[in-house]
């Protein structure tokens, strides 16, 4: 059923507004953001989409059929605080939230919300729903809002509404993809930019199965950096974070570093230049090499960062072992969750094949695969 055809059925007339926004990919730049580094990511074709009317009064109506709860209902004037729970309806509820906080009118609503997006699944459905809904708003209250202020607003819904400390990295990937492109993305001036995804490839995700609390280890990881950074301020007192300090560096003045301080820096730095290096292997074609890239930004996260775990591991072995696939790596913050695969277009399906057989000969169960495509970022439309 179309966002059109599932507005109508709900709500009994047509919708003024529909929007689309992607979920997303980290290609590479793995735990750099908050070192104000570097990050290659890529809007995907699994997508949330909305649509909306406007509505008398103060009471908003919402629906989605993934939920299967029915129209959701809430008054404007009574969201300073999240509903109770793990209640989908607080992303909705909190981006209303954090507009009207700015300063921006927005009116009652009827919306819907679908999605192709696999909940939990490293593709950041939240984000996603997030910037569909900012954008559809804009478009259906006459908002003028620049990108990165959508993707601050989408990162203070997280942050002060849900509970959850993230970053800018979903939010901009999902507004500002383009389709056959990834996005170069960086923390410290908040640039953007992109480069090139050759349309042969295809990116297949392997979830891992693993789910973890990252919380702890997550704290420690960036300690550990923060760490690093103080201590060779006494060297470099121009460095403000890892962003700063290269591979080189770090073997010059490895004596004066913690093990463990070292080997997180040392993925950190790693990443940055990874990332940078990436862009002119693309730019060339080299996609045997920028294939590499991915294969050695795992190893890191398993000799540096120490975050990954077996069934990543034995998915990017299994990875490396076929001629099928070009470069694999864990994606996201680790500890479990997806891998991402790149594999040429006519070899996909054998690819996925491959992975599934050994994953279930070794782990006794099928993994959840998909396959994912660059596309372009979030955008609105009067219907």
């Amino acid at each position: 059923m179309t966002i059109t055809a599932l507005f109508e059925t709900t709500y009994k007339h047509s919708p003024t507004v529909k929007s689309k926004a992607p979920g997303r990919l980290e290609v590479l730049g793995n735990h750099t953001d908050y070192n104000e580094g570097f990050v290659l990511s890529v809007a995907v074709d699994a997508c949330t989409e909305m649509a909306f009317s406007k509505a008398e009064g103060s009471l908003c109506r919402v629906h989605s059929p993934i939920m299967n709860d029915g129209i959701r209902t809430f008054d404007l004037n009574e969201i300073e605080s999240p509903a109770c729970g793990k209640d989908w309806t607080n992303y909705i509820r909190g981006i209303v939230h954090e507009l009207q906080k700015r300063g921006f009118h927005v009116g009652a609503f009827n919306a819907v919300v679908s999605s192709s997006i696999p909940l939990s699944a490293g593709m950041s459905s939240s984000a996603s729903i997030e910037m569909a809904l900012v954008c559809g708003l804009c478009e259906l209250f006459d908002l003028d809002i620049p990108l990165k202020d959508k993707a601050r607003i989408g990162q203070a819904c997280e942050n002060n509404y849900i509970g959850a400390n993230t970053g800018l990295l979903d939010q901009l990937t999902s507004l500002a993809g383009n389709k056959d492109q990834l996005l170069v993305s960086e923390y410290r001036d908040l640039t953007l930019s992109h480069t090139p995804l050759p349309s042969e490839l295809t990116l297949v995700v392997v979830n891992s199965g693993v789910k973890h609390d990252l919380s702890e280890e997550y704290n420690e990881r960036r300690e550990m950096c923060e760490q690093a950074r103080d201590t060779l301020k006494s060297v470099y007192p121009e460095i403000r974070a890892l962003r700063d300090v290269s591979t080189e560096m770090l073997e010059k003045n490895k004596n004066i570093l913690s093990d463990k301080a070292y080997k997180r820096a040392l993925h950190i730095s790693g990443e940055n230049e990874r990332v940078l290096a990436a862009q002119d292997l693309l730019k060339n074609n080299r996609l045997e090499d920028f294939g590499k890239l991915l294969f050695n930004s795992h190893q890191s996260s398993v000799d540096n960062f120490e975050n990954s775990c077996d069934e990543l591991d034995f998915l990017i072995h299994s990875a490396r072992k076929s001629d099928l696939c070009i470069g694999a790596r864990l994606s996201g913050g680790g500890f479990g969750g997806i891998s991402i695969h790149l594999v040429h277009n006519e070899k996909t399906d054998e690819y996925v094949s491959y992975i599934k057989r050994l994953f279930e000969g070794h782990y006794g169960k099928l993994p959840e695969t998909y396959i994912c495509r660059s596309a372009n970022g979030a955008k609105a439309v009067k219907n």
